[in-house]
């Protein structure tokens, strides 16, 4: 359908219409490549911006025709030697009008000429068309309903309903798990792991209090997974300051293996270190016991104090995946850096 319509319609409409279509695409697709680093999208992108420029080409050339009509055809049939321009300058010939019979009662006059339509109002009539046409292209995927079989980013449980413990009561308030779960679980999280194309397959939060402490620390909770990775955002708020916590990490066990690096971040004290999840496995009401306790994969985490004097508390940012393939550091400090702003209270200062 839209290959009969630009076949039929005149060459000061189709070719205006061609331009901003080859532009708008063009230029969408340039956008989505660099965004997105695809050089498929890229290349199909170059070839509309190298149709677009093809057809602008075509269009001025025919503009400088139509200015200066080239001359008539010399005795002997040779043709100009710009056909394009002998085109134009022949469709501007137009055939001498017959003249109207004269009756009795009506004097005689030129006849009338039909005015010849703007090629100028054209172009911007077509143009202004295909413009607010490129307009709804460009924002399709914010306008237009999505396909119900693609896939949706999970996005975070409510759990607002949820009584929470006294302790969450304090003042200053600590965060809840839904505050770090809607920090956490960003749009751009897959692709600050290293893994754009992936979205997010659940996330979480809850409000937990720290073991040990019949229920006087807070410690709540997110979880966003993907295919590859899972990432843990846990906030504790307790007296514990980072080099004291980096200090009983270097005791309870050997530094070379924790792969321990202090480091400042976001002007807090910091600290990387590496440890191997738990694996637990229950039998609900099948044959057979629950197993013991096995070591899960290795896992990285990222401690940040929770203030820059260090007074206590930290933000700890975990992550891991079933293969036991980890993010570069470089990658989890991205994260906090992104994320730790957008908590509420301390974090956020």
């Amino acid at each position: 359908m839209l290959g009969l319509l630009l076949r039929v319609l005149p060459f000061w409409v189709r070719e205006p219409l061609l331009i901003a279509l080859g532009s708008v695409l063009g230029v969408r697709l340039a956008y989505l490549a660099v965004h997105d680093h695809d050089r498929v999208t890229a290349g199909i992108g170059a070839v509309f911006l190298v149709f677009t420029a093809i057809r602008v080409h075509l269009v001025v050339r025919a503009l400088r025709a139509r200015r200066n009509p080239a001359p008539a055809a010399s005795a002997d049939g040779t043709p100009p030697t710009d056909a394009v321009a002998q085109a134009w300058a022949q469709a501007q010939v137009a055939p001498a009008p017959a003249p109207a019979p004269v009756g009795a009662g009506s004097p005689p006059g030129p006849a009338a000429t039909e005015k010849e339509p703007n090629p100028w109002g054209q172009a911007v009539a077509a143009v202004a068309v295909f413009a607010a046409l490129g307009a709804v292209l460009w924002l399709a995927p914010d306008v237009l309903p999505a396909d119900d079989d693609t896939p949706r980013p999970a996005s975070c449980s409510e759990t607002e309903d949820e009584t929470l413990p006294p302790v969450y009561e304090k003042k200053p308030r600590p965060v809840t798990g839904d505050e770090l779960c809607e920090a956490l679980n960003r749009p751009d999280l897959a692709r600050l792991l290293g893994t754009p194309a992936e979205i997010a397959t659940s996330a979480s939060g809850s409000n937990n209090t720290a073991a040990l402490t019949d229920g006087k620390v807070a410690e709540p909770e997110a979880k966003v997974s993907f295919d590859t990775y899972t990432v843990d955002l846990s906030a504790t708020y307790n007296d514990l300051s980072t080099d004291q916590y980096a200090k009983l990490v270097k005791i309870a066990g050997d530094e070379d293996e924790k792969d321990l690096r202090t480091l400042t971040v976001l002007g807090r004290p910091a600290l990387l270190s590496s440890e191997h999840t738990m694996k637990f496995e229950f039998s609900l009401g099948g044959e057979g016991s629950s197993g013991p306790v096995q070591q899960g994969p290795l896992a990285r985490t990222l401690s940040v104090a929770l203030d820059p004097e260090d007074r206590g508390g930290s933000y700890d940012l975990t992550v891991w995946s079933e293969s036991g393939a980890l993010p570069t550091d470089q990658a989890l400090l991205d994260i906090a850096e992104k994320v730790l702003p957008a908590i509420p209270g301390r974090s956020g200062r």
